[in-house]
């Protein structure tokens, strides 16, 4: 059987080994709790004049819920970015691997280039050229809000990366197993779909778990644009609050909080992932 287009050889065990959520450990959340706790009390001490407004505890635990609804948001982005971003990288890095040059160089150049530009590049990019109102074929439209831009705009870097995973992935399977399904007259798309990438889901989930921890980790970049996510949120609390400087240790701990405590089990399940689909070389 021919080679696949630009072909080489990696080790898919370490596929998502540069992925900084490894370094994440539970020591740093409590290290976390406790500069949070440690801020409550000071913050707290600051404000117990009673004449004066409510103590930065107070305040915090008033506007708990507005800031929690923000999380949710960033939630609801994180998951439908990766979902869209997954559709896009998959396809993409099955055209990388085309013999046609006319379909694999454009979708090489495609996952490059989001692949090495800045999310905040992206993100300015995406909320400035995508207009507020889509004209739909039937006549309707489509509006699309602020979160939704910034959504799309989250999901084309992780899109770049898990196209080169999936290229990365599917030319680690060992060349003998093209050549096996050749000779029991399977067609190129009966092996890839049947036989080779079954084999890759394995090898992609622990670097596309870690895709989804980043992905989570930066839709905070949002509020520069105005999304009322977490941060959004959180600061329009403290400006409600009326700004003061002792507001800005624990409500910011508190959202520090908030993501490690979504992002810290997803490290873990991801390292136990790798350990149960690890590749021997």
């Amino acid at each position: 059987m021919k080679a696949l287009a630009r072909p080489f050889r990696i080790d898919a065990g370490r596929l998502s080994s540069f992925q900084p959520s490894h370094a994440l450990r539970a020591r740093h959340g409590i290290v976390l709790l406790a500069l949070f706790l440690a801020s409550l009390v000071t913050a707290h001490a600051q404000g117990i004049d009673p004449a004066g407004p409510p103590s930065a505890l107070a305040t915090l635990v008033e506007w708990m819920p507005f800031i929690l609804r923000g999380f949710l948001l960033n939630l609801g982005m994180s998951l439908l970015a990766m979902a869209i971003a997954t559709i896009l990288g998959v396809g993409l890095g099955m055209l990388q691997l085309s013999r046609t040059r006319f379909i694999s160089a454009p979708a090489w150049l495609v996952t490059h280039l989001f692949r090495n530009s800045p999310w905040l590049v992206i993100l300015f990019v995406v909320m400035l050229l995508v207009p507020y109102e889509l004209e739909l074929p039937g006549g309707g439209s489509f509006i699309m809000s602020d979160w939704l831009k910034a959504t799309f705009a989250f999901s084309l870097p992780v899109m770049a990366n898990l196209s080169e995973i999936t290229r990365g992935a599917i030319v680690s399977i060992p060349s003998g197993q093209w050549e096996s399904a050749e000779s029991l007259a399977f067609t190129r798309g009966q092996t890839l779909r049947w036989i080779i990438l079954p084999q890759c889901v394995k090898r992609a989930i622990p670097p596309w778990m870690n895709w989804y921890a980043l992905l989570a980790m930066a839709t905070p970049m949002a509020s520069i644009l105005g999304v009322r996510e977490a941060v959004g949120n959180a600061q329009a609390a403290m400006e409600a609050a009326g700004a003061r400087p002792e507001l800005l240790a624990p409500f910011y701990l508190f959202l520090l909080l908030l993501f490690f405590v979504y992002i810290y089990p997803i490290s873990i399940w991801t390292r136990m992932i790798e350990r149960k689909y690890a590749v021997e070389t």
